[in-house]
């Protein structure tokens, strides 16, 4: 565990990374803006949009405390971004397309933090048939092949964010690595029974399954090595995508 005390109130730094989202964006930045906890940071990355985001940003500019426009390489280099400019004791990502459940979540979520715990994460609703189902984190993390819970229902200290940037050389599952490390740091996480967000299932990550898994499958490689590779092989088949699978094969 880090060795860090949790103050009364924590500062809580939301982040909002977006690129082209004008369709999106407004939700999440209502979402964010609304929410009645007040030692609350919101910064706002976004990569230089030229559909009209910006002019729906403007709208939310005096509850926003960073932001900036400009060109980036990527997802996690916008979140890298974000981290740098972070001044709260606490982190949670909230991109475009997502939105808290409700105007408390923060509030119930600060409750929650102690000086035991590095990460905290909790559960999602997902819209599956046009209805809104609640999807649960495992309540406890003993191994990880694959991201145990939704990256935008955690909480995670920023210092550990600083020590542990995002690898950019992954652009779908730097998430899955970061929080991969911090497990084998032996970092402390600890489940809460508090739904914390409303997904979009239309993101980058979600729209492109199979290179995901592949690149969890190569994080793998790199972090236990090519015997686990091999053992993971036969999850591969379990997603639609040959060429994922042929090029996990030739990397042998």
């Amino acid at each position: 565990m880090v060795n860090l005390k949790t103050k009364p109130n924590p500062l809580i730094t939301v982040v909002t990374v977006c690129y082209n989202s004008a369709d999106l964006i407004e939700e999440t930045l209502k979402s964010v803006t609304e929410q009645n906890y007040s030692n609350k940071e919101y910064v706002v990355i976004d990569g230089a949009s030229t559909d009209g985001t910006d002019q729906i940003i403007d709208k939310f500019i005096d509850l926003i405390d960073f932001y900036v426009s400009e060109p980036d390489n990527g997802i996690y280099h916008a979140m890298n971004k974000a981290v740098v400019k972070a001044s709260g004791d606490w982190l949670i990502f909230m991109n475009a397309g997502d939105a808290f459940v409700d105007s408390e979540v923060l509030q119930k979520v600060a409750n929650s933090l102690s000086d035991e715990t590095d990460v905290l994460y909790g559960d999602i609703l997902t819209l599956k048939n046009r209805e809104l189902i609640l999807k649960k984190s495992p309540p406890k993390i003993t191994h990880m092949h694959r991201m145990p819970f939704c990256h935008q229902a955690v909480f995670t200290r920023t210092s550990l964010l600083r020590k542990f940037p995002f690898d950019e050389k992954y652009a779908l599952s730097a998430d899955f690595k970061l929080f991969k490390q911090l497990k084998s740091e032996e970092v402390d996480f600890e489940k809460i029974p508090i739904t914390i967000t409303i997904y979009d299932r239309t993101g980058l990550s979600s729209s492109q399954r199979s290179k995901g898994l592949a690149e969890n499958i190569a994080i793998i490689k790199e972090l236990d090595g090519a015997k686990e590779k091999l053992r993971l092989l036969p999850r591969l088949y379990l997603v639609k995508g040959w060429n994922s699978i042929r090029s996990f094969l030739k990397s042998k």
